[in-house]
């Protein structure tokens, strides 16, 4: 599988801030690819020089195998992109907002138009302004614009902010047809933890302008762990009772006497009997799986993105 997007040591520094520092990523041939991050944390900035905008202050951006700066004109040619919200000319419909676009692109392969519009499910909205379109119709528009030269590779930059449910379920039906059906590449930013989650297939998560990780999901669907959760009135005194009445030491204790154990799934009715027979109180079982929330706040050290 050959690699699309490689970074090496990629940083940009503005003043004495690192917006990025020392990235590192790789996205391969055919990958959803969902780069995560709070606001702030260096997605937009690693968008603009992976497209060329800006140039980095230190480290090197490989698109193709090929360097980008060096090859900057040939790869953009291969490369649709959405960089935050894309803009249009609202006097005009889409149809005539993508002509001009297509001559600026050179492109003069006759129905491309068409076959954009038909492709984001905006064939039938060709008579109205662009101006009266919903935020939801300009993202899709914009995707289609960024298909007009028939790309290789698509990165989007938070395709779906702004965007209300019905809107991002377009939006990310989209994506994946363009992946599945046209064997895209696609490198999506994003906060939202449940898109990329429902989203990609490999994923980059930035903090603070760092690579805390890159996992594929299906790694990160078999970390998953399974466990009992249990919410009791004096969480001290239960963990002295788990550890020596059971011998568990695979647990964590969360904020408001939450104890999640790792082990003795499946035994939650004798450990809860053990509690109350110690003058413990429970509040509450659950039986929980980890999911991309607990994972994400793991490693920033904090909440979750919002």
């Amino acid at each position: 599988m050959s690699e699309i997007i490689k970074t090496r040591n990629l940083m940009k520094i503005y003043g004495e801030q690192k917006s990025v520092d020392h990235l590192n990523i790789t996205v391969n041939q055919g990958e959803i690819y969902g780069f995560l991050g709070r606001n702030g944390a260096g997605k937009t900035t690693t968008i603009r020089m992976l497209l060329g905008l800006i140039k980095p202050t230190f480290g090197q951006v490989e698109i193709f195998g090929e360097n980008l700066f060096n090859n900057q004109k040939s790869i953009l040619r291969r490369i649709g992109s959405i960089v935050e919200v894309p803009g249009f000319y609202e006097n005009l419909t889409a149809r005539e907002n993508l002509l001009i676009n297509a001559k600026i692109l050179g492109v003069h392969k006759k129905n491309t138009i068409e076959e954009a519009l038909e492709i984001v499910d905006l064939h039938n909205e060709t008579k109205k302004l662009v101006g009266k379109y919903s935020l939801g119709m300009k993202q899709r528009l914009g995707i289609a614009r960024a298909l007009l030269h028939n790309p290789e590779l698509l990165i989007l930059d938070e395709p779906t902010n702004g965007l209300d449910p019905i809107g991002i379920k377009e939006i990310r039906s989209l994506i994946l047809s363009l992946a599945k059906d046209r064997n895209i590449t696609i490198f999506v930013s994003s906060h939202i933890l449940s898109e990329i989650e429902q989203l990609a297939t490999h994923m980059g998560i930035i903090h603070e302008g760092r690579l805390l990780e890159e996992i594929a999901f299906d790694k990160l669907r078999e970390r998953n762990r399974n466990y009992l959760e249990f919410q009791v009135s004096d969480d001290n005194k239960a963990i002295m009772l788990l550890e020596s009445q059971f011998g568990i030491s695979d647990y964590e204790v969360h904020a408001e006497g939450n104890i999640r154990v790792y082990s003795h799934l499946g035994k939650q009715g004798r450990l809860n009997k053990a509690f109350v027979e110690n003058g413990i109180e429970v509040l509450k079982i659950n039986i929980s799986e980890e999911g991309l929330e607990d994972y994400f706040t793991k490693l920033v050290g904090g909440g979750a993105i919002g």
